[in-house]
């Protein structure tokens, strides 16, 4: 996979990681969720990782891409 494909690929889930976890937090906001089940965690850490991998892209030297 080409370093072009694989960003927009991890960008496009960042982007639905992002939107889950607002929409968790406005539920939550809404007393929607009374319990912690880890889910905004989870997301949080997911996106980290994500956002890593992005900036470990952006940073790769260009000819690794041929």
């Amino acid at each position: 996979m080409s370093i072009v494909r694989q960003f927009d690929r991890l960008c496009a889930i960042r982007d639905q990681l992002e939107a889950r976890l607002d929409l968790h937090e406005a539920r939550f906001c809404l007393g929607g969720e009374d319990i912690d089940d880890g889910t905004e965690r989870d997301l949080r850490e997911r996106i980290l990782e994500v956002r890593e991998e992005i900036s470990a892209l952006e940073h790769r030297p260009r000819y690794f891409d041929l």
